[in-house]
């Protein structure tokens, strides 16, 4: 697991980043250079003035083109996760030289929000897990022409793992949006809710993923009970 990003950082020209997680949400502002990143909301292309929004414990893949890459990463919180564009980079890295707090806010009122790029049929199968963690992989496969092995090589590539291992990261993410947003809902119905057969294997998940238990991240997050 990666730790927390830098404020400005350098990325090596031609290089691969192989899949890696982050503990704390933050923003990468592009400055220069450009990357394809593949990640939890699909996978794009990313140049100067975008920006890759990342939500705590956020797992991706980074592909950096000809040029070096030159961007500022900024710890968020409040922001929608995804991929965006700002309308003045320049203005975000000198607000964050001397103020990040100032520097998050000015960035989230000039954001415009970005889409996912379909470059290849692995895209597809990443917004339909992102829609349906429950999806029938070998029907998916199936109704395209794929074999299993086929289908399992080409998303690790594209993805850096493999389709079931991405359908665990998607649920056990909307497992820990939903301890916090359900609040003092049980957390057998949160499992359930998030795509898990039980309680007991959202726990592990959870806890392979934040190294804390549901009930210490519900805490951790503002959560107390009776309230």
């Amino acid at each position: 697991m990666g730790p927390h990003p830098p404020i400005r950082q350098r990325l090596t020209a031609s290089t691969a980043i192989p899949r890696h997680t982050h503990a704390q949400a933050y923003a990468a502002v592009i400055l220069s250079g450009g990357y394809e990143e593949a990640g939890e909301f699909g996978r794009r292309r990313l140049g100067p003035g975008d920006v890759a929004i990342h939500p705590v414990f956020s797992s991706h893949m980074n592909g950096v083109g000809g040029r070096e890459v030159v961007l500022v990463n900024l710890p968020v919180a409040g922001l929608r996760a995804g991929f965006a564009r700002t309308a003045d980079a320049d203005a975000v890295v000198r607000l964050a030289e001397t103020d990040p707090v100032a520097a998050v806010e000015f960035l989230g009122e000039g954001l415009t929000a970005l889409a996912a790029e379909t470059l290849d049929w692995p895209d597809l199968l990443a917004l339909d897990l992102n829609a349906d963690p429950g999806l029938d992989l070998g029907a998916w496969a199936g109704r395209r022409g794929l074999a299993a092995a086929t289908l399992s090589r080409g998303f690790g590539r594209a993805y850096g793992v493999t389709p079931r291992r991405f359908r665990q990261e998607v649920k056990t993410r909307r497992a820990l949006d939903s301890l916090v947003e359900g609040r003092s809902a049980p957390l057998a119905r949160l499992a359930l809710d998030s795509g898990f057969v039980d309680q007991a294997h959202m726990t592990r998940a959870i806890t392979e993923l934040t190294g804390t238990s549901p009930g210490a991240w519900r805490r951790s997050n503002g959560y107390k009970a009776g309230r």
